[in-house]
């Protein structure tokens, strides 16, 4: 065996080496540790502002429909954002001239707050009185024009309890609040799910708010995930086989021609073997509708001893 001496210079080469490893490490494992900020506990994962923003894309379509064809208008409404802020926050958002009503969600029996960009006012209650929707100057509502302003929150309403009847809440307009009795609805402390959505008409915009607090958020939080998780799980055999399933449904079909306006005097008097006039060129092509919706032009030709429809152009965005 042969033995090896160190001399001095040596064994402190080695100390010093092994002294800048385990300084090399501490510092490695310092520069992997962050502060921890308790107030971002219980933010809203990607998954659950996936869902939240696929439930609330829906509410802002219905709502544009339906608020469009009731104003007789264009009307957009879309998802701006969605996030967990205390609500003291979300009283600091709201302007001084405002509309805030409560909304009770059913069955949990909470409160949520809507707020809603008085700029809005104006030009909503000129077209539900007949004018064209003008803009006006911001500035309180008289009696009338809450009463008008308080149906179109009940629609609001109604189209949230639509979009969101997954999760099993049902949106109820109680009645306008106040600014001094905003702030009591809830704890200035807690932490609400905020939700906000840009509103454009011709001649305005606006935000709408809502805020909904923690009891509401973290059970609907909870089942948007829980959807969410069950929906992603699907495996390829199950998709394809739901897939082939709805290949099968029936839909109601027209082969028809287009819309037309005839005179009441031009009906009053038929009978079978009478020409009814259409105001249509006799080259217009039949409309293709499946389920009320228009997805080719077509002309009626026989298949065998069948009835069938020639498709000759395709409605724009339809698949072909």
């Amino acid at each position: 065996m042969i033995e090896k001496n160190l001399k001095q210079d040596e064994i402190d080469a080695l100390f010093q080496a092994a002294r800048s490893t385990v300084e090399a490490g501490i510092g490695e494992v310092r520069a992997r540790v962050l502060p921890y900020n308790f107030s971002s506990a219980g933010q809203i994962s990607t998954d659950q502002l996936r869902a939240i923003s696929m439930l609330n894309d829906l509410f802002a379509r219905n709502l544009t429909h339906n608020l469009a064809a009731w104003l007789r208008t264009r009307f957009q409404v879309n998802l701006v954002s969605a996030e967990q802020i205390p609500f003291t926050e979300f009283l600091l958002r709201i302007p001084e001239i405002n509309y805030v009503a409560s909304v009770r969600l059913d069955p949990l029996g909470a409160v949520s707050v809507l707020q809603l960009d008085l700029a809005l006012a104006p030009p909503i209650i000129d077209l539900l009185l007949g004018g064209e929707g003008r803009d006006g100057p911001l500035r309180e509502l008289t009696d009338i024009e809450e009463s008008i302003l308080g149906s179109v929150v009940e629609m609001i309403c109604r189209d949230l309890t639509v979009a969101w009847q997954g999760v099993g809440l049902s949106f109820n307009f109680e009645r306008r609040q106040m600014q001094t009795q905003v702030a009591r609805m809830l704890s200035v402390t807690e932490k609400t799910l905020c939700l906000s959505f840009e509103i454009r008409m011709p001649h305005s915009s606006g935000l709408l708010n809502l805020a909904f607090p923690a009891v509401v958020s973290n059970t609907i939080l909870r089942r948007l995930t829980t959807d969410w998780s069950r929906r992603r799980r699907h495996a390829g055999e199950t998709r394809a086989r739901m897939a082939e399933t709805a290949r099968r449904i029936r839909f109601g079909g027209a082969l028809q021609l287009p819309s037309v306006r005839i005179a009441a005097s031009a009906i009053e008097n038929l009978e079978p073997g009478a020409v009814l006039r259409f105001d249509l060129a006799a080259s217009t092509l039949a409309e293709w509708r499946v389920g009320g919706q228009l997805l080719a032009e077509a002309r009626a030709v026989r298949q065998g001893g069948l009835r069938a429809a020639q498709l000759e152009r395709m409605e724009t965005g339809t698949s072909q």
